[in-house]
């Protein structure tokens, strides 16, 4: 998989720094609020398991999966939420954690969504945001890189369902992708 990345550009041990960073800024936010994070399968899992380990509060997590790419490496616009929340988010506030933000169609969306469940609040954090890309303004609380308009795979994010097992964040090569 190493040969398919043209260029590495967050290294393990960057991710794990900034990672930490996000989880400091986090716990300091929400200290004494009653907080749920909110995963986006798949993509978000490797992200979000290193940081909530990071958020020193208690807190309750759970998991959506919400596709709007399919293989593809475009958005197709149209949001599907595929596996919804397993508990009530009245009266909480939410931390929704991404893997990538680009178009912003899908944040957007399932910001909104939340929203009519009556949570205290939503909140987005994203390890990655390529706002070169968006076509829908959304407010991200939470950044760990602005990345380049460039096909990003590693550290949870892939390409037709391979490479997010990569230890870092990598630009993956025209060449796998343009075939």
């Amino acid at each position: 998989m190493k040969q398919d990345i043209e260029k590495i550009l967050y290294s393990q041990e960057a991710l794990a720094r900034r990672v930490a960073e996000l989880g400091q800024q986090i716990t300091k936010d929400y200290e004494g609020q009653n907080l749920l994070v909110v995963g986006i399968l798949k993509g978000s899992n490797m992200f979000m398991s290193d940081l909530v380990r990071n958020i020193k509060l208690p807190l309750k997590l759970d998991f959506m999966v919400v596709s709007s790419y399919g293989n593809a490496t475009e958005s197709s616009g149209v949001v599907r939420i595929i596996k919804d929340l397993e508990q009530s988010i009245e009266n909480c506030h939410i931390l929704i954690v991404e893997d990538i933000i680009d178009s912003g169609l899908t944040l957007s969306y399932l910001k909104e969504n939340l929203m009519t469940r009556k949570p205290k609040s939503v909140a987005i954090c994203t390890l990655l945001d390529k706002p070169s890309r968006r076509k829908i303004n959304v407010n991200v609380k939470y950044v760990g890189y602005e990345v380049p308009d460039e096909f990003i795979v590693g550290y949870g994010i892939d390409y037709a369902e391979y490479y997010r097992n990569l230890p870092y964040i990598g630009i993956l090569s025209r060449s796998v992708y343009e075939k």
